[in-house]
């Protein structure tokens, strides 16, 4: 075992100094020790917020610590629990090497904190560092926080010529970096060698971040450890830097298992040199490639013609059979006196909407495909063949279409009170959504898609379901509108997949966002949001909290996880059942789960808001999808949180 030296880089008292020498060179020298457990290294207590050994707070620490190895599952080398209330409530975390068994990670954290506890008896913070693992506690919230102190070093033997060393580790400690920081919400540690040239040495590296940090304070608290790595120990050839959110190391032996090493990339075989005599042939092999390439490429673009021509007649073709809601061209150019712009409603991905009025009297939204849009033929036939179908209080209502030449329209009813967004979202009319009102909101919406899944005669997936395709008539009841993305599955299937990725981000399921697998759970989860928004009066992507910019799936779980579901409810709510509104917000956490089997489906939804007699299960951690290292301003919050690739749609309405 590799002697350290131990370099403190801030300061304490002589008395701990000598306590963590007599420690370790008691650890290193006795061998037996050593191959018993996983070595000691360091460790913390802080010197404020002392307690007494009988306080509440201690006994709930106490508590934590004693039952950690029976009620705690770890996975992926990192975990983190509390107990207590309010200001006795205690945090802790436990974090490590991610190549440690499940066994030994447990044993390794549970040992560590059980010494903590003994070698802090009356502080309210402390952190322990063994060898592969690191646990701490405090009465603070440490989840997701980066700390960088305090920060401690062990150094090893001395290297021969310093300036080749650093320029060694340059290259290898921002390799590291940047791939332990993008390691994801599971695990944050990237391992990697660089060869040492002077003394014939292959030097091993990893950096290590707590994987509830986010991407940019990984990286930031790596870039401090080192900082002080340069400062107390850039020429040693063994150190490690151990902070309370992440770890730095190298050593001139492998200390971690060959599963954390990436595979290297695949080298292709040197080219021979050529002889003359093959210079023609290799020319006549390029050029009877290149023909052969434009004659599939003419090929391609020929047949994707055909297709495409096939496909327009053949929509023509489906959407004759809705002849009966068929109108006339001149009948709609009059009843929106000629699409004028006093008649615009909105505009979205889709084309303009214009309000129109019928010879009968009768109002009407008209939706007008825009001739430049590439999307629309598929979303134009979608709502004519499913919607047509649909009857349902809770669905906007289909009285016709319109197909001639380049003109394609979808007539609907008019809904007076325009799109929930437009509510919801504006600090004056919200105040008119009392919590009464915004329950029904809920219920209703929650009963349409319960329609769409389950009690039509089709089997309908929304896909878009958000604020702005929820229309609202004169009795505020919702009504679900814009089924251009909607997609029809037989009765008896439960999912289904795609490479054409549609919708909207922050309302899209993880599962659906990343690899196109998409179900009725990916309704569920759109709801969820939904449910969260109407409580929160606030839009799903960043919003300002206290000076600080947070998405609402991450501040509405926070908060009900500490107990302090009352900071998510819109102040404009005022008076209402407040038992109730919190159960809505675990209900919406329910269906923002990050697996979809976890999030209920539509039926028990609307089985949980019609009864509160029915126990909910505890939500998992939502799916946080919507990352940024750097935070929008206020000119471009919607530009950078809902711009989408793959053809998702961006879609802003407004009364129709």
């Amino acid at each position: 075992m590799q002697k350290y030296r131990v370099t403190i880089i801030m300061s304490t008292s002589r008395l701990s100094l000598f306590f963590f020498y007599a420690i370790l060179i008691f650890l290193v020298n006795n061998p037996t020790i050593n191959a018993q457990r996983d070595p000691y290294v360091l460790h913390m207590c802080s010197t404020t917020g002392n307690v007494t050994s009988n306080s509440t707070f201690r006994a709930n620490l106490n508590t934590l610590i004693s039952t950690l190895s029976s009620n705690t599952q770890i996975d992926y080398g990192f975990y983190n629990f509390t107990a207590g209330e309010g200001t006795n409530k205690v945090y802790a975390t436990g974090l490590c090497r991610v190549d440690l068994s499940p066994t030994d990670c447990r044993s390794c954290v549970n040992m560590s904190a059980h010494e903590l506890l003994q070698l802090c008896p009356t502080q309210k913070e402390g952190v322990m560092w063994y060898m592969n693992c690191t646990a701490r506690y405090s009465n603070n919230s440490i989840f997701g926080v980066m700390e960088t102190k305090p920060t401690r070093a062990l150094t090893g033997a001395d290297v021969s010529n310093l300036t080749e060393f650093n320029a060694v580790l340059k290259p290898l400690f921002y390799d590291l970096r940047v791939r332990a920081s993008a390691g994801g919400i599971f695990r944050k540690i990237a391992v990697g060698t660089a060869y040492y040239k002077s003394d014939n040495h292959t030097i091993y590296g990893l950096m290590q971040c707590s994987p509830d940090l986010l991407e940019m304070d990984c990286s930031n608290c790596l870039v401090a450890a080192q900082s002080s790595f340069q400062v107390c120990c850039s020429n040693h050839s063994g150190v490690r830097i151990l902070a309370p959110s992440c770890n730095l190391r190298i050593e001139t032996e492998q200390f971690y298992d060959s599963t954390l090493v990436q595979s290297p990339p695949s080298l292709s075989p040197p080219p021979s040199k050529g002889k003359g005599s093959n210079s023609s042939k290799t020319i006549i092999a390029i050029v009877v490639v290149v023909v052969i390439l434009v004659v599939i490429i003419i090929c391609i673009c020929i047949s994707l013609r055909v297709r495409k021509q096939r496909k327009k007649a053949k929509t023509v073709d489906e959407i004759s059979s809705t002849e009966s809601l068929h109108f006339d061209f001149p009948t709609i150019r009059v009843a929106t006196d000629n699409f004028s712009d006093a008649n615009k409603l909105g505009q979205g991905g889709f084309g303009v909407v214009y309000k129109g009025r019928l010879s009968n009297g009768q109002e009407i939204a008209v939706k007008r495909l825009s001739q430049g849009s590439g999307q629309g033929d598929l979303e134009f036939k979608n709502e004519i063949l499913l919607v047509a179908k649909l009857q349902h209080r809770n669905l906007v209502k289909l009285r016709g279409f319109c197909l001639e030449g380049c003109e394609r329209l979808l007539i609907y009813e008019f809904v007076p009170n325009g799109s929930l967004d437009q509510v919801i979202f504006d600090p004056t009319k919200r105040a008119y959504l009392d919590w009464q009102r915004r329950y029904k909101i809920i219920e209703g919406i929650a009963r349409g898609l319960l329609y769409l899944h389950e009690d039509s005669r089709l089997r309908i997936i929304h896909r878009d379901l958000k604020t702005s395709n929820v229309l609202l008539d004169d009795e505020m009841n919702p009504k679900i509108a814009d089924f251009g993305m909607a997609r029809l599955v037989i009765l008896d299937q439960t999912h289904s997949n795609t490479n054409r990725i549609v919708g909207t981000y922050g309302y899209m399921a993880p599962e659906y966002a990343y690899h196109g697998h998409f179900s009725v759970k990916s309704d569920v989860f759109s709801f969820g949001v939904l449910v969260l928004e109407m409580i929160c009066g606030q839009k799903n992507g960043y919003f300002l909290n206290e000076e600080n910019r947070e998405d609402l799936l991450t501040y509405a779980w926070t908060n009900w996880r500490n107990m302090t579901a009352s900071n998510i409810i819109d102040p404009t709510l005022g008076v209402g059942s407040t038992t109730e509104i919190i159960r809505c917000i675990h209900i919406g956490l329910l269906c923002v789960q990050e697996n979809a089997t976890d999030r209920p489906t539509m039926a028990s939804v609307v089985l949980m808001l019609n009864s509160n007699s029915i126990s909910l299960s505890v939500p998992s951690r939502p799916a946080f999808f919507i990352h940024s290292n750097v935070e929008p301003d206020s000119q471009s919050d919607q530009s950078i949180l809902l711009a989408s690739t793959n053809d998702a749609s961006i879609t802003v309405l407004h009364p129709r």
